[in-house]
């Protein structure tokens, strides 16, 4: 327990508040919380941070590799995933020296070694490192938090398991993780990727160590297809081709390794990019420019723009920036997201703003994602008086007459903070747990407040 003279930490709340005129702070019981003044305008321009997604897989790629004087990663984000893949690899023989302009990796391949990792719930570390470490050998446990550890990995941890490695999950296929083993000893997998397109990924990520021609087979139509054609594109920018059969069938040619690049920048997160183009969007809005991200961009969910179109925002795309105004109304539509899971959270809070009904479907795989997501959307939005029909795998969600004020619980989930945010352009909102953005977007709620007019 601390002493007296020792200072008391300010709360997450508190700092956003004190960093802005937007908010104010409180605690429900021991819990954070954030209060956001309704809106009356958004606009203005954002410097996204750099994507999560591609700076943990630049990372791992830039250690799996030869980097001669090193690699120099540049525009990192700051965020609790990717701080944790930093610490995790110098127990494996790489060196991660921060500089004034990026990170410097300098690495000669992975160590083998007998480990312990901690991941927190990154699941962009836990899942590709499950399977680099299983190639490279040794004997490791791998654990994550309370949420990480109810994310299922059985898929996975079957597919090593024929390849000779042995792993051992935990009840229900989730974390803790143990395995063991001397590399893979077959030239050939087959996984299922219906659950999480990142089992699909750290298998491809993994495969090159084999020093040989490797071949992945799925066994189903994979989720999240754009995050395995990210992979891709990336591993060919750090020296591996990969040859595609559509998503059925992957061939890694032998004799080919991982050479980092002198320097490599991480776009902007174009997830992040959502909140603040479909702020835009709302009837009345914007503009609002996000930096970071354009058209020569490698994330799928850039797509996202081509739904803020036809719902009836007017998009300006550039190089390295994007701009959304909203226009005269918001046109209610039924929408396959399957391919952007994470920006269905997104759309689903936009669409209290929509002319009528909508639909959100073929997002099965968010009930195992950071939260159970699609039971937490249709909870939390029917706070605001909308009426939420929730199946197995979409939301239906009809648009109250009146968006109402509301006291928003996060289950810990960043996600589910950035986009009910949103609500604050109909009404006075609370945050639970506003903290939970530092999993990727630690500054989200001061670039929120950047870009908000408060309303009276």
């Amino acid at each position: 327990m601390p002493s007296d003279s020792t200072p008391v930490q300010p709360s997450f709340a508190s700092r956003m508040a004190e960093a802005s005129g937007l908010y104010a702070a409180s605690f429900a019981g021991e819990e954070d919380v954030l209060h956001i003044s309704r809106v009356k305008h958004f606009s203005g321009q954002v410097d996204l941070p750099g994507s999560k997604s591609i700076a943990n897989r630049a990372l791992l790629m830039a250690a799996m590799g030869t980097s001669g004087g090193g690699c120099l990663l540049s525009r990192l984000p700051d965020s609790e995933d990717v701080t944790v893949l930093k610490k995790i690899l110098p127990s494996l023989g790489v060196r991660v020296d921060s500089q004034s302009d990026g990170t410097r990796i300098s690495a000669d391949g992975l160590q083998p070694a007998e480990s312990y990792f901690y991941v927190e719930n990154a699941g962009t570390a836990m899942r590709p490192m499950l399977a680099v470490l299983s190639a490279i050998g040794g004997e490791y446990t791998i654990e994550g938090n309370e949420q990480m550890n109810r994310r299922p990995i059985g898929d996975l941890a079957h597919c090593l398991r024929s390849l000779g490695v042995e792993v051992h999950a935990s009840e229900g296929g989730c974390p803790p993780v143990r395995i063991s083993g001397n590399g893979w000893k077959s030239d050939r997998a087959k996984i299922q990727g219906k659950t999480s397109s990142q089992f699909v990924s750290a298998m491809l990520l993994a495969a090159p160590l084999t020093g040989k021609d490797f071949v992945l087979e799925l066994a189903d139509d994979p989720v999240s297809k754009p995050y395995i054609d990210l992979t891709l594109s990336m591993m060919l920018d750090f020296g591996v081709s990969v040859e595609r059969e559509g998503y059925q069938r992957f061939v890694i040619p032998g004799d080919q390794v991982y050479r980092a690049p002198e320097h490599y920048e991480i776009e902007g997160d174009a997830s992040a990019a959502t909140y603040f183009l479909a702020a835009a969007a709302i009837p009345g809005h914007g503009p609002i420019r996000v930096h970071g991200l354009g058209t020569g961009s490698i994330q799928g969910d850039t797509r996202f723009c081509e739904i803020l179109e036809s719902m009836g925002a007017r998009i300006s795309m550039e190089g390295h920036s994007i701009e959304c105004t909203g226009g005269s109304h918001l046109r209610a539509l039924d929408l396959d997201m399957n391919a952007m899971p994470d920006a269905a959270m997104t759309l689903a809070t936009l669409n209290l703003f929509a002319d009528g009904p909508s639909r959100i479907r073929n997002i099965a795989n968010l009930r195992v994602k950071e939260s159970e997501r699609i039971a937490g959307i249709r909870t939390e939005l029917e706070r605001t008086g909308a009426r939420v029909i929730e199946t197995l795998d979409s939301l239906s969600i009809e648009p109250p007459q009146k968006v109402q004020s509301a006291r928003f619980h996060t289950y810990r989930d960043h996600r589910m903070a950035m986009a009910f945010s949103l609500v604050a352009a109909s009404a006075d909102i609370e945050i639970m747990d506003p903290g939970c953005v530092r999993k990727t977007y630690p500054d989200y709620f001061l670039d929120f407040a950047r870009v908000a007019e408060r309303g009276d």
